[in-house]
């Protein structure tokens, strides 16, 4: 092991180099499935691996140029851009001179912009590079379409908690890469629970398992929650994770699961978010899923929001729990929400119609003059039972709420 190496983290030390010892991702690199047919024939597109991370993104990118003997040039999206990239295509361009491929692997791809994801295409049309990006984010969102439709995506899944496991017994008895000559104890137990608190995120783990190492010899459950803490939550506030959590909690209160409404919101606060953030979500959630069929929802919603301005957290987490509860276990009615986008519909398809004229206003004797306000009838006048038209001409007599 070369010294750099050596003094790497344990998590880079441990990184498998074979394809028989890479765990998890089987539904894309077990025997016979697309990408592992085109590893054993060295035809790879470019491609796309999106997953969380630890699932093996640059650990597989490495295996595959290894296995097909291929240069292997690694570079992060977040520190690197064109200079870095004419550099690899220039070193690239003399590979394939001598009939060597190249595998330009580019760690957060989504982070390049419109220009420097469109730099790519050139090189990978002629076959200069195989670009393998990786991604922790949606590539149908944040990958250039052009770039995206010469690329196949991989998706890789967080790793079950059976591979993140096996992980760790490898670092702990690898006395080369590894943690062996330490002789650490841990007991299976200890293990389940380290390997449930990394979310499928094997780096996450195996780093956590390095700094208990540091901390004790004798790794229990208290060691693992101190070089844990708060760092288990996977929760990018900027990323897709953040999305479908406040979405999940939207769907459960939706659904009136209480219970389910409340892991959802600890997930989101016990991560760190922002507590307005999601205060703000249920008053929308208190128009748009309860609506008329509670008006006194939008009065605790936006209650909640001011209580959480004044207080914050950690002291307002109850707050907005009695608000996601009320909200799971109010009646429902969406009637509203529909109604709206059908009258937005309209606005759309039919354009700036105009206003009728006996309900256009008329400050002025040249308005009266125009008709502003003929004919109009004053409601109190008629006991609010006159009969009138409100609405544009085109649209007389429609009915949104039903």
């Amino acid at each position: 092991m070369n010294k750099q190496i050596k003094n790497s983290p344990l998590a880079d030390r441990m990184r498998p180099e074979k394809l028989e010892d890479f765990l998890g991702q089987n539904e894309i690199v077990g025997e016979e499935k697309l990408l592992s047919r085109a590893i054993e024939s060295d035809r790879l597109p470019s491609m796309i691996f999106w997953g969380s991370p630890g699932s093996g993104k640059t650990t597989l990118a490495y295996i595959i140029a290894k296995r097909t003997k291929s240069d292997f040039i690694q570079f992060s999206a977040v520190a690197s851009g064109v200079k870095e990239l004419k550099e690899a295509i220039k070193r690239a361009e003399e590979n394939k001179r001598l009939n060597k491929k190249t595998i330009l692997f580019i760690d957060e791809i989504h982070r390049w912009n419109k220009a420097q994801q469109d730099g790519l295409l050139p090189h990978v049309e002629r076959g200069v590079i195989v670009l393998i990006g990786a991604t922790t984010e949606n590539p149908s969102f944040e990958v250039r379409g052009a770039l995206l439709s010469r690329c196949r995506v991989f998706t890789l899944k967080r790793l079950a908690e059976e591979h993140i496991i096996k992980i760790i017994k490898r670092a702990l008895i690898d006395k080369d890469r590894g943690l062996g000559k330490l002789k650490i104890k841990i007991d299976n137990k200890t293990m389940g629970v380290l390997a449930r608190m990394s979310n499928g995120d094997a780096r996450a783990a195996l780093n956590t398992l390095e700094y208990a190492g540091s901390i004790s010899k004798n790794i229990d459950l208290a060691v693992i929650k101190e070089a844990f803490q708060k760092s288990y939550l996977f929760y990018d506030k900027d990323g897709e994770e953040h999305y479908n959590i406040i979405s999940a909690l939207h769907k459960s209160m939706r659904g009136s699961d209480a219970d389910a409404a409340l892991y959802w919101l600890a997930r989101m606060l016990e991560a760190g978010e922002d507590p307005l953030y999601v205060a703000r979500r249920l008053v929308r959630f208190a128009s748009e899923d309860i609506g008329l069929a509670n008006s006194r929802a939008l009065e605790q919603a936006v209650a909640a929001y001011q209580a959480c301005h004044f207080i914050g957290m950690p002291e307002c987490n109850v707050i907005l729990a009695q608000t996601a509860v009320y909200m799971a276990k109010c009646e429902k009615s969406n009637d509203l929400y529909i109604a709206y986008g059908k009258a937005a519909r309209d606005v759309k398809e039919y354009g700036n119609l105009p206003v009728p004229l006996h309900i256009r206003n008329a400050p002025t004797e040249l308005m009266k003059n125009l008709d502003y306000g003929k004919d109009y009838k004053y409601s109190p006048d008629f006991d609010y039972k006159e009969k009138q038209e409100y609405l544009p001409e085109e649209l007389g007599g429609r009915k949104y709420l039903q």
